[in-house]
C-alpha cells in the first residue's frame, strides 16, 4: 500500500515519519520524500489514528488525487533541489517531472497552478533560492560555485532572482544573517 505524506521534505522528516509508523506497528517496505509504501493495507479506522499521529509531529496523510499528484510535485522538486546534488542548469524541468509522475508536463503544471497560486517553475526557483540561502550559510562557496552548483547561469543571473525575490543582494543576506524558510513553507 502507497501512502502520500504532506511536508516529508528532508532526511529528518523521513526519520520521524518512519517512527511514527514504527509506532503505529506498520512494516515500512519503502520510504522517500513523500511517499511511503507499507508491506500491507491500512484499515480506515488504523488509517484515522496514523494520521492523527503524523498530524502531531507536522506531517499529513494526502487522500485526494489532485492533492496527491501536487504533494507528489512539490517532494519531486524538493529532491531535485536540495537532495540531489549539484544541478549545473542540465535539468529539464518539465521532462523530469513528466518522466517520474508519467503524465503530460502541461496537466501537471495547470494543475499545480490552478491549486498552488503560483507555477512549477516558480515554486522551482523559490526552492533553488533557499538552497542558495542555505549555501549562504554555510560560508563553504563563493558566489560563482553556488551560482554553478545551484543552476544559475552566471552570479549575475542570482543576485538578480535574489533580490527581486527576497528584497536584498546575496551579499547583503550573508551581512544581516538573513532568515531561511522551512522547505515545507516554500511558495
Amino acid at each position: 500500500m502507497k501512502l502520500i505524506v504532506r511536508n516529508m521534505v528532508c532526511d529528518r522528516c523521513r526519520a520521524a515519519v518512519q517512527r511514527v509508523l514504527e509506532a503505529q506497528g506498520l512494516p515500512v517496505q519503502r520510504i522517500e520524500l513523500g511517499e511511503v509504501e507499507l508491506q500491507h493495507e491500512v484499515p480506515d479506522d488504523e488509517r484515522e489514528v496514523l494520521r492523527v499521529a503524523l498530524q502531531k509531529e507536522g506531517f499529513d496523510l494526502v487522500d485526494d488525487r489532485e492533492a496527491v499528484i501536487i504533494a507528489r510535485i512539490k517532494a519531486a522538486v524538493v529532491k531535485l533541489v536540495h537532495h540531489d546534488g549539484e544541478l549545473k542548469g542540465r535539468v529539464k524541468l518539465g521532462e523530469h517531472l513528466s518522466a517520474l509522475l508519467h503524465k503530460e508536463y502541461s496537466g501537471l503544471s495547470a494543475l499545480f497552478t490552478q491549486v498552488e497560486g503560483i507555477t512549477i517553475e516558480q515554486y522551482f526557483l523559490l526552492q533553488r533560492l533557499e538552497r542558495v540561502k542555505e549555501l549562504i550559510k554555510y560560508g563553504e562557496l563563493t558566489m560563482s560555485e553556488i551560482a554553478d552548483r545551484v543552476g544559475f547561469s552566471s552570479v549575475a543571473h542570482l543576485s538578480t532572482q535574489f533580490k527581486k525575490l527576497t528584497g536584498m543582494t546575496p551579499t547583503a543576506f550573508k551581512e544581516v544573517g538573513g532568515a531561511r524558510l522551512p522547505l515545507d513553507q516554500v511558495g
